[in-house]
């Protein structure tokens, strides 16, 4: 029987422009999963999936290939026999960041083409926990009826916007107020900028 003190993750990062977001969330998760450990970490398993675009534009914002570096298994984008691409293995968090329109489109339809949308029909059909962190600006009525669409499938759209109250000092902390939100969303225990409360 699962533990559901501890969570199986999947990210998957598309070719939107944000590639900043994607890097603070797997430094955070490295993190959080580093941090807990000797104790039974909350966070079991971390499992990737980049498309090829997304590497093209981490390459192009941030000048590195740092994504090779993480702790964490990469899969092919059509890896179909990943073990996310079935319910039975049991991932109940899945975070797509950043959130293409195009990917976000294909989830909302309900095609599965590659293994990102493999995964997040599974996580929708499993009644888990989906997180889009959608990067796009104006949206069309197409872009908000497939938020609509996805929302009432179960997932949940966190748009990457970023807030200013936590008066952040670089690109990262300013990201951070994104992600922050994110892994609250999943449930796990971190620190944060809370407004409200005392540091």
């Amino acid at each position: 029987m699962k533990d559901n003190n501890k969570h199986k993750i999947v990210i998957a990062i598309t070719g939107a422009s944000g590639a900043i977001y994607a890097k603070v969330l797997l430094d955070k998760l490295r993190q959080l999963h580093e941090q807990s450990l000797p104790m039974g970490s909350q966070v079991e398993i971390i499992s990737i999936v980049m498309s090829d675009n997304a590497k093209d534009v981490w390459k192009f914002e941030l000048g590195n290939t740092d994504y090779e570096k993480f702790p964490f298994t990469i899969y092919n984008k059509n890896d179909f026999f990943a073990p996310f691409a079935s319910g039975s293995a049991k991932y109940d968090i899945m975070i797509v960041c950043p959130c293409s329109m195009g990917t976000l489109g294909r989830i909302a339809s309900g095609i599965s083409n590659d293994l990102t949308t493999r995964a997040a029909d599974v996580i929708l059909k499993e009644r888990r926990k989906l997180i889009l962190v959608t990067r796009d600006t104006p949206l069309s009525l197409i872009h908000i009826n497939n938020m609509k669409a996805v929302t009432e499938a179960g997932g949940i759209i966190c748009p990457a916007s970023p807030s200013f109250y936590s008066q952040p000092k670089n690109f990262e902390e300013l990201a951070s107020t994104v992600i922050d939100r994110v892994i609250d969303l999943c449930g796990l225990t971190h620190s944060m900028y809370r407004w409200g409360e005392k540091a």
